[in-house]
């Protein structure tokens, strides 16, 4: 079964000075302010589209990692992982650096290694962005 997930965007003025808001129309949880200043300059209030991005992406992953974990008979007890996408204006979304703390009963730290990775090059998001740079970095597992 196909699954649609839905977003809606108004924007108002150009894209300088112009602002918008972005709305998660599929499950109505969130609103979010948007502007180019946030965007190409970073540390501004609203909310990037690489933000959202990010959160796309951190999300799949530990969803993926903890499914295959799940698969194996040795489920995670905390999965915390983050992402950062970097942006460069003119040039466009180059990279998604994933950090990982895991807590894991029953796995060696070489077996952890294998199925996080595998769940870096398997989430749906990581195939998404196949064109840019994914690393998985800063793994800690206890």
């Amino acid at each position: 079964m196909a699954v649609s997930s839905k977003a809606h965007t108004t924007w108002s003025g150009d894209l300088p000075s112009g602002s918008g808001h972005t709305s998660l129309a599929s499950s109505g949880v969130a609103d979010f302010d948007i502007n180019w200043n946030s965007r190409s300059a970073g540390g501004g209030s609203a909310v990037t589209p690489e933000e959202l991005l990010a959160a796309a992406h951190s999300s799949c992953f530990a969803m993926a990692l903890s499914h295959a974990l799940g698969e194996n008979g040795t489920p995670p007890t905390d999965l915390a992982v983050d992402a950062e996408v970097v942006f460069v204006p003119g040039e466009g979304v180059k990279s998604s650096a994933l950090t990982l703390v895991a807590t894991v009963p029953g796995l060696s730290a070489e077996e952890f290694a294998k199925f996080a990775d595998d769940a870096k090059d398997g989430c749906p998001v990581s195939q998404a962005l196949a064109g840019i740079d994914i690393s998985l970095e800063s793994v800690t597992f206890n």
